[in-house]
C-alpha cells in the first residue's frame, strides 16, 4: 500500500513525513483536536500496519501521546513507512510517512552503444550499494564537449532498470560528454564523465541471410554464408565475424573465432550425419576511419543443417576392400588432424589441401575396386 497522509485529520503528528537515515531514532507525537474529547491514554500507534509496543508510549498531555522509535531500518517501501495514531476504537486519527534509507551513491560503469549510427543506448550501476530504500531518480546527461548545452535523456529503462535511450539527433565525428546524476531525498551524487564518439561505439543487425549447406558428400563438413549487415553497407567500415555451432541433442556452443572479414566459411571436423545449428555475428570497426574496434552484434537466429551420413557400415563383396578403406580413413583422420592443427579455422588453404586429398583417395579406391 502506497503511504498517504490525510488532508483532514481529527489529530495532528509531529514531525510529519521526516525524511531519516538508517540508524536513525524518532519521537513522534500525537495531538488530538479538542473537538473529538479523546485523551492520550485513549490513543495507539502503529507502523506499516503492527500494533507498536505500549512500552515505547510516552503522555505529554491530556491530549498528546509520544512513540519512541530506535535504530530505524530502511523503509519497506519507497514510498514511505505508514507511521499512524488510532483511536481506541481503530479508528485512524492521522498519520504520517517515514522517509529512511541512504543518500544514493555516484552511478559507475556507464557503456553505450549505437546501432548502426542512428541512436545511443547507454546504461550504467547504481554504485557498489545500490539499494537506498528510497525511490531514487537517475537521470542521464550529455552533451557535445566543445559546444552545445546539456542535454536530458527521456527514454528509459529501454534496455534494463538502469538504462536509457537516445533515439535521434546525434552528431558524428564529435565527442560527447555524458554522464548520470543520482537523486533522493536524502542528498545527489553525479558519475564521472564519460567522453565517446558515436562512431567508437556502432553495433549493427546480426549479419543477414545466413545459409548452411552440405559440402558435396563429404560427411564431417558444412558451408555457411552470409550477407553483410544492411543497414551499415552505404557507411566506409570494415567487419569481423564470429561464428558458433552445437549439436542437435547439446547446448554447448562452439566458436570460430578466425573468420576474418570474409562472408562465407568452412565448418570442418564434423560429426557424420548429425544436424547442426550454425548463428553468425559482426564487429564492425574502422566506420569513416575509427580506429577503436566496434560492439558485437546480436547472434543471427539459429540455421539448421545436417551432414550427409557416413558409408563406413556399407557391406562389401571383399573383405580385404574394406580394411584398405578402413586404413584410408584413418590415414585421411591423421592427416586431416594435421590441417586442423597448423591452420585452424576457416583457412581456404587447409581446405582446399583437404579437399584434393580426399578426391585424390576416392580415385585411388574407385580403381582398386574396379581392378
Amino acid at each position: 500500500p502506497l503511504c498517504v497522509s490525510p488532508a483532514a485529520d481529527p489529530a495532528v503528528i509531529s514531525p510529519q513525513d521526516p525524511t531519516l537515515l538508517i540508524g536513525s531514532s524518532l519521537v513522534a507525537t500525537c495531538t488530538v483536536s479538542p473537538d473529538f474529547h479523546l485523551k492520550a491514554h485513549d490513543l495507539y500507534w502503529t507502523l506499516n500496519g503492527r500494533r507498536l509496543p505500549a512500552a515505547s508510549y510516552a503522555a505529554l498531555g491530556p491530549t498528546t501521546l509520544s512513540v519512541a522509535l530506535a535504530h530505524l531500518n530502511g523503509s519497506k517501501q519507497q514510498s514511505g513507512d505508514n507511521l499512524v495514531c488510532h483511536s481506541r476504537d481503530g479508528g485512524i486519527l492521522a498519520g504520517s510517512c517515514l522517509y529512511v534509507g541512504l543518500p544514493p551513491e555516484k552511478p559507475v560503469n556507464i557503456t553505450c552503444w549505437s546501432k548502426n549510427m542512428k541512436d545511443l543506448t547507454c546504461k550504467w550501476a547504481p554504485g557498489t550499494e545500490g539499494e537506498t530504500f528510497l525511490h531514487t531518480n537517475y537521470t542521464l546527461k550529455y552533451k557535445l564537449r566543445w559546444y552545445g548545452r546539456d542535454n536530458t535523456c527521456q527514454e528509459y529503462h529501454t534496455a534494463g532498470p538502469y538504462s536509457c535511450h537516445i533515439p535521434k539527433d546525434l552528431a558524428l565525428f564529435t565527442p560527447y560528454e555524458i554522464w548520470v546524476e543520482a537523486s533522493n531525498r536524502l542528498g545527489v551524487a553525479v558519475s564521472d564523465v564519460v567522453m565517446l564518439d558515436i562512431l567508437d561505439v556502432v553495433t549493427t543487425d546480426p549479419p543477414s541471410d545466413v545459409h548452411v549447406s552440405r559440402v558435396g558428400d563429404l560427411e564431417d563438413q558444412l558451408s555457411v554464408r552470409w550477407s553483410s549487415p544492411p543497414a551499415l553497407k552505404d557507411f566506409l567500415f570494415q567487419a569481423k565475424y564470429q561464428i558458433q555451432y552445437r549439436v542437435e541433442d547439446s547446448s554447448e556452443w562452439k566458436v570460430v573465432d578466425d573468420v576474418g572479414n570474409q562472408t562465407s566459411c568452412r565448418l570442418a571436423g564434423l560429426r557424420p550425419g548429425t544436424v547442426y545449428f550454425v548463428q553468425v555475428r559482426c564487429n564492425p570497426f574502422g566506420i569513416y576511419g575509427s580506429k577503436k574496434a566496434g560492439i558485437w552484434s546480436d547472434w543471427s537466429n539459429p540455421t539448421a543443417a545436417s551432414t550427409p551420413r557416413s558409408e563406413r557400415a556399407a557391406g562389401g563383396c571383399d573383405p580385404k576392400a574394406g580394411e584398405q578403406n578402413t586404413t584410408l580413413r584413418r590415414e585421411l583422420k591423421q592427416f586431416f588432424g594435421w590441417v586442423k592443427k597448423h591452420a585452424y579455422g576457416c583457412s581456404n588453404l587447409g581446405i582446399k589441401l583437404y579437399d584434393q586429398w580426399r578426391v585424390w583417395l576416392q580415385k585411388s579406391h574407385k580403381t582398386r575396386n574396379q581392378v
